[in-house]
């Protein structure tokens, strides 16, 4: 996801969000949401300034599964994910000669080829913060270190030295903290790689999903946007089954990490919702905006069309990722995704959670990060998983 920054402009709001059977969206809204399903996932987190979202969703995710198979609950180091993704774009910055994308951004593939590599670490092992700080703060730290790789490619000595590596962890390390080789976790000693597998931790149970008609169904092609740095690959399937595939999830006990667009006016954190009117909200007036957060409404029904239509003129873009942990229905009827965020638990007056109509999953999802047991059968029998 590329650079989604956050800063809390809605402190004046108190969090009395409680996840009650019924909910609504924000204080005065007449629209009731009432539950179906929704598993049990970790306190609201701030990404605050960098663009670290797709290890935050991911590793939200990553928690739900650990208590869904019964690991009990864990609070895992988003900066070490992070870390460990800045060496390998790094290395392939490097082999590239300055040709592949070097940002903070990343996919969700991304965090579980990391974990694979790498490990997990508890945030109590490796907050990643540098001293006197409490809040993720990256913006210095991207600038220092895509300046450092650039001015070792210029070659001012003929070659790269054996030693850039070094001497960029050595930078990477200042701003986030040299990662622990051991640490003790509820009075047992751990690695990173022993602890993921005490977790349970199984990469080849997690698969990537995509719908668009510029692939054929049922094949895998990497996703072409900017922040797919690894050429990480998808499943393709149709609109439906996508869908199919996220309502049978949250349906079931699972969860679903989720890569979307959230550039439409139509998406409000603030208002803690996300959909898509059936009249264009430029040519609403200020009355009707609001109606949109606070009573149900008509949304347009969303086709594979549109959706190609959307991501090839570059209006819907890989933008953020978050963790959608269940599903509810509003007093019409219509079905909403529960979605949690990574903006803190006071950036709405939802805790940090907003409700996204399917309508809007539908139109703007660039892809989704499931298990594959919470794939359909006859759906991933067509996809080829097992």
């Amino acid at each position: 996801m590329k650079k989604t920054y956050f800063i809390a402009a809605f402190a004046a709001f108190t969090c009395t969000f409680s996840f009650a059977q019924d909910r609504t969206n924000r204080k005065d809204s007449k629209i009731v949401f009432t539950d179906v399903k929704e598993a049990k996932t970790g306190s609201v987190k701030d990404q605050y300034h960098s663009s670290t979202c797709w290890v935050f969703s991911t590793e939200s995710f990553l928690e739900s599964e650990f208590v869904r198979m019964g690991k009990g609950e864990v609070d895992l180091s988003e900066m070490w994910i992070v870390r460990a993704g800045y060496i390998e774009k790094a290395k392939r910055y490097m082999r590239l000669m300055g040709k592949s994308q070097f940002s903070p951004g990343g996919e969700p593939s991304d965090v579980i080829t990391l974990a694979a590599q790498y490990g997990l670490v508890p945030q109590s092992a490796y907050p990643g913060f540098p001293p006197g700080e409490d809040k993720v703060r990256h913006g210095e730290m991207d600038a220092v270190l895509k300046a450092i790789l650039d001015a070792q490619l210029a070659l001012p000595e003929g070659k790269l030295s054996a030693n850039w590596l070094n001497a960029y962890i050595g930078a990477l390390d200042g701003y986030l903290g040299v990662p622990p080789t051991k640490f003790d976790y509820n009075g047992k000693s751990y690695d990173p790689k022993s602890f993921a597998t005490f977790l349970g931790f199984k990469p080849e149970d997690y698969v990537s999903v995509t719908s668009f008609t510029h692939h054929p169904f049922y094949t895998r092609f990497a996703l072409e946007i900017p922040d797919n740095w690894a050429w990480e690959s998808s499943y393709n399937v149709t609109l439906a089954e996508m869908t199919s595939i996220t309502d049978n999830a949250t349906a079931s006990g699972y969860t679903v990490e989720w890569g979307t667009d959230i550039s439409e006016k139509y998406f409000s954190m603030k208002n803690g919702m996300a959909l898509v009117p059936e009249k264009p909200i430029e040519t609403m007036r200020v009355t009707e905006k609001d109606s949109l957060w606070t009573y149900p409404c008509k949304e347009r029904g969303i086709t594979e069309l549109m959706r190609q239509e959307a991501f090839d003129n570059l209006s819907t873009q890989d933008d953020h990722g978050m963790h959608i942990t269940g599903q509810c229905k509003d007093q019409t009827g219509k079905k909403y995704f529960i979605v949690k965020n990574s903006w803190g638990s006071e950036s709405n007056d939802c805790g940090g959670f907003l409700y996204v109509s399917q309508n809007y999953f539908q139109f703007k999802t660039i892809s989704i990060l499931v298990h594959k047991s919470a794939i359909p059968k006859d759906i991933a029998m067509k996809m080829g998983v097992h």
